[in-house]
């Protein structure tokens, strides 16, 4: 019979992979948003069904550890952040193929329309996704709850997108539905960032053994969907 420590490394390195191509498909959402690029969203699109093919996978091997070895202690809260973090990425991926979906409503849109930062805030998104999942595989409690405080940070730059992309509706009513596009944008990269908040919540709770969620003071939010 296969090891326990032997499953558990095997599980850990499924959810790297779904890790690694949730990243890419994040990368070719904003590439398709800023490069106004069809091909950039095809990419997410071809992505999403091998993302959804490992949600399954690891969900059989999490079913399969838990029946054969009944583990304890931190090993079962590892195998509880899995599940957790497994659902997490995959939402993930969803909302990468919606940002290409944004991306596709812009390519051929004349220029003039608002040019907010998606960048900076992708740029802010990617690395929270990064650094949650680097704290996952290294059990580095310290590297979470950078990911926690960073949330904030990503919320202050959406509420500046959302109220730019405001007003120029107001100025300019020729212009609202690629403005609207862009507004969808900004809010599907909270969610990304939410999503890797609530990773880093997982992680605390993996090495640690504490639950951060609702709880203030913590770099942590409450009362967010």
């Amino acid at each position: 019979m296969i090891k326990l420590v032997e499953r558990l490394e095997h599980l850990k390195n499924k959810l790297v992979e779904m890790s690694s191509l949730v990243e890419v498909g994040i990368r070719h959402s904003i590439r398709a948003v800023v490069q106004k690029d069809s091909g950039e969203a095809e990419e997410v699109f071809k992505n999403e069904d091998r993302i959804n093919s490992i949600e399954l996978e690891i969900d059989g091997l999490v079913i399969e550890l838990l029946a054969l070895h009944q583990p304890m202690a931190i090993d079962l809260r590892f195998i509880i952040a899995v599940l957790k973090i497994n659902t997490n990425l995959e939402r993930m991926g969803d909302l990468s193929v919606n940002i290409a979906h944004n991306a596709e409503s812009l390519v051929g849109v004349p220029t003039g329309t608002p040019v907010v930062d998606v960048p900076l805030i992708a740029g802010l998104v990617g690395s929270m996704v990064r650094k949650s999942m680097d704290a996952f595989v290294a059990c580095d409690v310290d590297l979470a709850r950078e990911v926690l405080a960073s949330d904030d940070a990503v919320d202050s730059l959406r509420t500046s997108c959302y109220h730019e992309l405001v007003s120029f509706m107001e100025k300019d009513r020729e212009r609202i539905k690629p403005a609207l596009s862009l507004l969808a944008v900004t809010r599907n990269l909270e969610r990304l960032a939410d999503h890797a908040t609530n990773i880093a919540e997982d992680v605390l709770f993996y090495a640690k053994g504490i639950d951060v969620r609702h709880v203030s003071g913590t770099g942590s939010r409450t009362g967010k969907l």
